[in-house]
């Protein structure tokens, strides 16, 4: 069963305290045990912490049984687990049931989805402490936690049972939802447990050891797949409240600027036209449908206020990062004495870019608001839910216990749904509305209008002898998104995400120094993107790799496997996707094969690419192969359809993603300018899954970093030309230009 939108009701007293910040009259009058036993008195939803004083009133009659925040038994059988994380593709909230309901023991078939409440208390991620899908760490981060809630559920349960069988707890086992003494033959439905439950869940209850795992590491079918297909799956851009109006909206199309003045006489004329509203940031059109407010919208007559941006260009952005780059950055890492280790041996320099690029969702930017002078409603699709409800109080002024935000799945995440603009946006024009609106951005203003991947710029310097590495510089230059996202990890300059997989690279060097230096370019805004800091990272390390193992004359697998002794995970994926890839056997002319590693996402791949290259310039990828160690895994399907999925979205950026700038504005507008891979376009891609005992990597944005630098590498492999820009500049390959 999918699971049905959650939200923090604006009239629910029951969840008043638990939201908003202690307050010790409403404490003292409502203690958690007694919020508790309110909410199953009326059936209310259950936000509760892991530990509690008791589950439940001893005496009274519950119609749940809730011991946690993640897990609620019905007297019918029916198991609810509430999704602490957001589905957008990537398949959590079938790995999440498969973790709760495996060490549960509940049958899988009984389990129930329900989509959490806004609450960085209650389902704030444990690496962020913030209520946050992203970073590919939804399985990571929740791996233990959840386990461990599930399994103090079923101790309860368990002791519910040996209490009735008057039994040792350890005598029972449990299976399927039931709880089963063997000895005497006696079974019991967790259904027939719920008001018999005493006590609160243990703090470190007895988890299953791997081996007794009866879902976790089976390829179980997903649960959002039937409802994709039927079409019943609702998404934020579906939801369609009692009396809807629809809108569209359009900002300065210049970074920074504002609105001037609007005729909006036409606009107005046109059929189902029902209001213009005019704000600084933007102008929007209401209709009663969207084909009439994108009419509407594209009837007015707007003069801009530009503002200081309009001048700006892509060449403004790069002069400005190239001259940082040049600066020394800060230290995110030192080890040895890099200055004696690259004084040493074959010194090889170089610099590589990557350009902004737009996130382009499948689904564009949307979000459907109610205000009314003492409630706020919004339904929306969002990687950070307790920061759509924060930004709503925000803009209307009201408490947050009266904003409710409704999540819904997301077609299309990328991290740009880590971001409340949208919402902001909307709530702002809802303001201005009599009933609910659905705002939704055109595909034009959603790429123009985009929060983008920064520009960023590494330079990296190493000496090489005897075909090992001895001194190594790595520095990166780039915006910082985790200083304005989330800014307490932004801590001595260092942005921990910027640094991601080159502070920790994994080859053995003795000597070696990384650097950051922060460069935030002139107007346009930068955000997190698929892949996040490793994107830049992998990239500029491993082509700088295949560099290195030129110049020692090794070839690229075997100069890696070299410097792998302190990763041997990394070295089985090296080892095992060269061999499955063919790798060293003869290709065709202009035709040649890269190979990338990492360790990123607490995963640990390695990824070939073969390629080839005609004689205009345009690189037609063949093959792709991966070897991933992600250690357990919980549903091996998603594992291999999200590495699929991210080596193509990887792909795309390689060979066409580029964002440019030109007097303040964003060139491309669509998918015409701004190229997605296309089905004939997509490659044979393999992967191949190493068994491993380790806990659980990421691997939602695994392939997004491993495919470019591969590329990258199997082109110079084809052509001995070295591309050390992205994307792929077809004209350097087939020689109009120099490279």
């Amino acid at each position: 069963m999918l699971p049905k939108p959650n939200s923090a009701s604006r009239e629910s007293a029951l969840y008043d305290p638990i939201v908003q910040e202690s307050n010790p009259k409403t404490d003292a009058a409502l203690t958690r045990r007694g919020f508790l036993q309110a909410g199953l008195a009326v059936g209310g939803t259950l936000v509760v912490g892991f530990h509690l004083p008791s589950a439940h009133g001893a005496q009274s009659e519950k119609p749940v049984f809730a011991p946690n925040a993640f897990i609620r038994i019905d007297t019918r059988g029916k198991v609810t687990l509430i999704m602490p994380q957001v589905e957008m593709g990537q398949g959590i909230y079938t790995a999440v049931a498969m973790i709760l309901a495996e060490e549960l023991d509940a049958a899988f078939d009984q389990v129930a989805l329900e989509a959490a409440p806004p609450s960085d208390k209650l389902y704030g991620n444990p690496t962020f402490g913030i209520q946050v899908t992203g970073n590919s760490n939804s399985v990571r981060a929740f791996w233990l936690p959840l386990r461990k809630a599930a399994a103090g559920t079923r101790a309860l349960l368990v002791q519910a049972a040996a209490q009735q069988w008057k039994v040792e707890p350890s005598s029972i086992r449990t299976e399927n939802g039931e709880a089963i003494h063997e000895a005497s033959g006696r079974r019991v439905a967790y259904a027939a447990l719920v008001n018999h439950t005493q006590g609160s869940p243990p703090k470190d209850p007895a988890l299953k050891d791997a081996k007794d795992f009866k879902l976790i590491g089976k390829p179980l079918k997903r649960f959002d797949t039937p409802d994709k297909v039927n079409g019943k799956l609702v998404y934020g851009i579906d939801v369609m409240p009692p009396g809807v109006k629809f809108a569209t909206l359009a900002a300065c199309p210049v970074f920074g600027g504002t609105v001037g003045h609007v005729d909006d006489a036409k606009a107005k004329s046109l059929p189902g036209v029902r209001q213009v509203i005019v704000l600084k940031e933007f102008v929007a059109v209401v209709g009663d449908h969207m084909w009439a407010a994108k009419q509407g919208l594209s009837a007015l007559d707007i003069t801009w206020d530009e503002g200081p941006h309009s001048a700006v260009s892509s060449d403004d952005v790069w002069k400005q990062l190239r001259a940082a780059s040049k600066t020394e950055g800060a230290v995110a890492n030192s080890v040895g004495d890099v200055a004696k280790g690259l004084a040493q041996g074959d010194l090889l320099e170089a610099a590589y870019e990557m350009p902004f690029l737009a996130h382009a969702t499948m689904e564009p930017m949307n979000c459907t608001a109610h205000v009314t002078p003492t409630a706020c409603e919004v339904w929306v699709g969002s990687q950070v839910l307790s920061r759509v409800q924060a930004i709503a109080a925000k803009v209307t002024g009201l408490p947050l216990d009266k904003v409710t935000a409704h999540n819904y799945l997301i077609g299309g995440g990328f991290g740009r749904r880590l971001e409340v603009d949208m919402v902001a946006s909307a709530v702002q024009i809802a303001q201005q509305v009599d009933g609910p609106v659905k705002v939704v951005w055109t595909r034009e203003e959603d790429i123009q209008h985009d929060i983008y991947r920064p520009v960023y710029r590494d330079t990296l310097s190493a000496t090489v002898s005897n075909g090992r590495i001895v001194g190594w510089k790595h520095r990166i230059t780039g915006s910082s998104v985790i200083a304005r996202w989330l800014p307490p990890a932004f801590q001595k300059g260092i942005d921990i995400d910027a640094i991601d997989s080159a502070a920790d690279i994994p080859y053995d060097i003795p000597n070696l120094r990384v650097e950051y230096v922060r460069d935030e370019p002139p107007a346009v805004p930068t955000g997190f993107w698929r892949g996040v800091g490793p994107n830049n990272n992998v990239f500029a390390i491993e082509s700088f790799m295949d560099e290195l193992a030129k110049k020692s004359n090794k070839d690229p697998v075997a100069f890696r496997r070299d410097l792998l002794g302190k990763s041997p995970r990394l070295k089985a994926a090296l080892e095992l996707a060269a061999a499955k890839s063919g790798w060293g056997n003869p290709l065709p002319a202009r035709t040649g094969r890269g190979i990338a590693v990492q360790v990123a996402f607490g995963s640990f791949i390695a990824t070939v690419a073969e390629a080839e290259v005609d004689t205009h310039g345009a690189v037609h990828v063949r093959r792709m192969v991966s070897a991933v160690d992600t250690g357990i895994v919980v549903n091996p399907d998603t594992v291999v359809a999200q590495l699929q999925g991210g080596l193509i979205f990887g792909l795309t950026a390689a060979l066409y993603g580029s964002i440019t700038i030109h007097k303040g504005r964003v060139q491309q507008s669509n998918f015409n300018d701004y190229r997605m891979l296309r089905i004939n376009e997509i490659p044979q891609i393999e992967v191949h899954l190493i068994k491993s005992a380790e806990a659980p990597g990421g691997i939602g944005e695994t392939g997004a970093t491993a495919a470019p630098p591969a590329l990258g590498n199997a082109v110079f492999a084809a052509t001995g030309i070295r591309l050390r820009r992205m994307p792929i500049d077809q004209d350097i390959l087939s020689g109009k230009k120099p490279s």
